[in-house]
């Protein structure tokens, strides 16, 4: 059977012969001009275009997280946009710093139709377009390149010409020869010029060029070449800014943009968490939080990234995928036990006043208001360092190393068991269970310790579940005078193989706790107890550890 994947069908993408390419050699050291499109161009993708009340919820966060630009809506070609846009004005809602977009068509009813629709706003862009590609001239149109001039320059008139009715308000033209990187760049070129040359910007008046990847056909540095070759040969590029408008078809929207800025553009356009057309506009979030891992200013909050998503969920219906990068839900977590090890390690040696420096993490996750909770999580997969965390962070205190060794069996054998994620109350129910279960026939009623040049001695009642006993014992401390008196009470030689003791984070109800390991009867047990008093948490993790090997020994028998 013939397959009908034949990759023979389609034609390498053509690129610029340049010799004298310079963009590899910049580097972004601060943010370009931001301006949402997500009232326009995202919308008009979603499979239910927003509401009223979802705009104005959409416009509320994109003037909060800062935007200075925003594009409103295509108020000629439907009337709910040419309402929200009346509202935007006549309701007074545009901020004195923020100005608002519409698009159009080159077409004089509809760009008439659009400057009514911003009659009494302070300052707009109006947004003007038509389509030059090759493929929109020969099988859409049916004109010649002299014909798709002739319609920019028409539409390009009929901008200045409506604009020059309504002098009250300060207006700022924007053209884009819709599908640039699809046009060839030289004649891409020459139609912007051809605008160019109607609007006569200057310095002090700029005109915005913006040059779409509509779709995304080629790899980024081809598109960065593209753009770097129409900066150079752009007429009055001191009076023009350049504006890029990409989109996402092949993975690469971001990448476009930033390599685009490299090569001489001002301005992006895009939209958050990349919604859009097919596979979507340039993800602005995205695009930000690249700067602000590299120490630049992205000029947008974006510190309230579970805000931006909820928002953005609730007017484009569209849920944010959880490996979504920088906000995505599982973007800071780790499973895997050697990341979680790595993380916790350098999180302990993280200083505040020291540039950020933690393995698996490029950023602070608290910047976005994720806490580090969420950064370890525990499963099958995971290791000592993860459990280890979660427990340290619950409990108030930093396990020895052989303690998180020994915690990491039990926590995986549940997972194990469970076939998934354990969280933070499951791990610490494991570890209670496992490590600090009072069960057992010995309990400790109370004690007094002498010490007699180096050696102690030690006198404690304890109770064995019948009765209670007074045990007697000797040794270089405490701990191992009450393990010498046990073992001449009961026979049992508990000999401490590791021990250590930590005080709880202020706060809590106790004030240490007490790790012990020993060995009885050839094998090792581990207990953990929690008291007001340190050495009574000691003692009774000795107990409890020796309370393990009877237990055991009873089950063997």
């Amino acid at each position: 059977m013939t397959s009908r994947f034949d990759h023979r069908k389609y034609r390498a993408f053509p690129v610029i012969r340049k010799t004298d390419r310079r963009w590899p050699d910049q580097t972004i050291s601060s943010a370009p001009q931001w301006c949402s499109v997500d009232l326009r161009d995202g919308n008009q993708a979603l499979i239910e275009p927003m509401t009223v009340a979802q705009k104005q919820r959409m416009w509320a966060l994109l003037v909060k997280m800062g935007f200075k630009e925003i594009e409103v809506g295509f108020p000629a070609a439907s009337q709910p946009d040419f309402d929200f846009v009346r509202w935007l004005i006549e309701e007074n809602q545009i901020p004195e710093d923020v100005t608002i977009q519409v698009l159009v068509q080159a077409r004089d009813e509809l760009i008439e139709r659009t400057y009514e629709s911003l009659i009494g706003a302070r300052r707009a862009v109006v947004h003007v377009y038509n389509s030059t590609s090759p493929v929109q001239r020969n099988k859409v149109f049916g004109l010649s390149q002299q014909g798709i001039i002739d319609i920019a320059v028409k539409g390009a008139r009929k901008v200045a010409d409506e604009a020059r009715k309504y002098p009250a308000t300060e207006w700022v033209f924007q053209y884009s020869p819709e599908s640039f990187s699809s046009t060839e760049v030289q004649f891409a070129t020459e139609v912007c010029n051809a605008v160019i040359d109607v609007w006569q910007p200057t310095p002090d008046n700029k005109a915005i060029i913006n040059l779409p990847a509509t779709v995304e056909s080629a790899m980024p540095n081809v598109f960065a070449d593209q753009v770097e070759w129409f900066c150079d040969n752009v007429n009055r590029r001191d009076s023009v800014t350049i504006s890029i408008h990409t989109h996402n078809d092949r993975g690469c929207g971001v990448a476009a943009a930033e390599m685009a800025i490299l090569a001489g553009a001002d301005r992006i356009e895009g939209t958050l968490l990349g919604n859009g057309e097919r596979t979507g506009n340039m993800d602005i979030i995205t695009m930000a939080m690249n700067l602000y891992s590299q120490g630049i200013d992205p000029e947008l909050d974006i510190s309230i990234a579970d805000d931006i998503i909820a928002t953005v969920e609730a007017c484009t219906n569209i849920k944010t995928h959880p490996r979504h990068p920088w906000v995505g839900e599982l973007v800071y977590t780790a499973f895997s036990g050697s990341h979680q090890d790595a993380i916790r390690k350098c999180l302990a040696q993280q200083s505040d006043d020291e540039p950020w420096d933690v393995a698996y993490l490029p950023i602070d996750p608290q910047d976005l208001g994720r806490n580090y909770q969420s950064v370890i999580r525990v499963n099958s997969q995971s290791g000592k360092g993860g459990a280890s965390y979660l427990l340290e962070q619950a409990l108030g205190v930093t396990f020895p190393r052989w303690m998180q060794i020994e915690i990491a069996q039990p926590i995986q054998k549940e997972s194990e068991r469970r076939e998934g994620e354990l969280n933070t109350q499951d791990i610490l129910n494991v570890f209670r269970t496992t490590f600090m279960n009072s069960d057992g026939r010995y309990s400790l009623a109370g004690y007094q310790v002498d010490k007699h040049g180096s050696q102690y001695h030690i006198q404690a009642s304890v109770n064995d579940g019948s009765q209670m006993m007074l045990v007697h014992g000797n040794g270089n401390g405490a701990i191992s005078a009450f393990a010498d008196a046990m073992h001449k009470a009961t026979g049992l030689d508990a000999q401490i193989v590791q021990f250590d003791e930590q005080a709880v984070a202020e706060g809590s109800d106790a004030s240490a706790m007490a790790f012990v390991q020993a060995s009885i009867r050839g094998s090792r047990y581990t207990a953990v107890s929690q008291d007001g008093d340190t050495l009574t948490a000691s003692l009774t993790a000795i107990l409890s550890a020796i309370n393990k090997a009877m237990i055991d020994s009873q089950a063997v028998a």
